[in-house]
């Protein structure tokens, strides 16, 4: 009973303390599910060894994986092989640690697993990267040039500007609802400074795959862990109703 009342205790200090982390934040947009999509996860998985294996590694995901998306080991080899040599080989960046850090300030995070260590209690880990992709802007004052809503003074630059294209952010000075003195500032909007080779849906639909793909490498065995889940409950179902039946039976012998 004590140590109930002790964790009930530590929950009502706890929770409130993490909503009042979430708040102010960036509100985070739903991000597609493309978990069976195959077609949306290749196209996925072209733009993360296009656009992310620049600078990140993603260290616990081989190539020949892939081919669990559909893809032949021939596709894989003419088409998305770049920093390796062999399929069976990890998907490692060819910069240097070192490098790296010089240059942005900060070692590139490995994004194996970054879709489960994103997730929150204001969405999954899939709806942070989907926002976060989606909302840098261009800043001067940044030594990238740009800036993001989701992680503000973030060291990585818009790999993707060239699809998106260029975008302001604007911001309008409030009243801080906790502080009527002090004045914050709330983002209004983007504005287009200079267009991309996509349009606004192709660029959703473009970053909605590589989330996809992401989220299906941070765990590569979901969908058969799910079909397996449902197997094993009918399971222990139907043994449960077996065990029941068998537990009468056998009482009403002794009685």
């Amino acid at each position: 009973m004590n140590f109930a009342k002790k964790l009930i205790a530590i929950l009502a200090l706890v929770v409130p303390g993490l909503a009042l982390a979430n708040e102010g934040g960036h509100p985070l947009d739903k991000a597609p599910d493309r978990s069976t999509n195959m077609a949306a996860l290749q196209n996925g998985a072209k733009l993360f060894v296009n656009y992310c294996l620049n600078c990140h590694n993603a260290s616990s995901m081989r190539y020949n994986r892939l081919k669990d998306l559909g893809l032949t080991e021939e596709q894989i080899k003419g088409n998305l092989l770049f920093t390796a040599e062999k399929v069976g080989e990890m998907m490692t960046t060819a910069m240097p640690a070192k490098d790296a850090k010089a240059w942005f300030g900060a070692v590139p995070p490995d994004l194996s697993v970054i879709s489960r260590a994103k997730a929150s209690s204001a969405g999954t880990g899939g709806d942070y990267l989907y926002t976060y992709l989606r909302t840098f802007y261009k800043d001067d004052n940044r030594p990238t040039g740009w800036n993001n809503l989701v992680l503000q003074n973030a060291a990585m630059p818009h790999v993707l500007w060239e699809l998106q294209g260029v975008q302001s952010a604007k911001f309008a000075e409030e009243a801080d609802p906790h502080d009527p003195g002090k004045k914050v500032h709330k983002f209004v909007g983007f504005e287009q400074v200079k267009a991309g080779s996509m349009s606004k849906l192709e660029f959703d639909t473009a970053v909605a795959d590589l989330v996809g793909y992401m989220e299906w490498m941070a765990e590569p065995a979901q969908q058969t862990r799910k079909r397996l889940g449902v197997w094993v409950l009918l399971f222990l179902s139907c043994f449960v109703l077996l065990a029941w039946r068998l537990n009468a039976s056998y009482w009403k012998e002794v009685k």
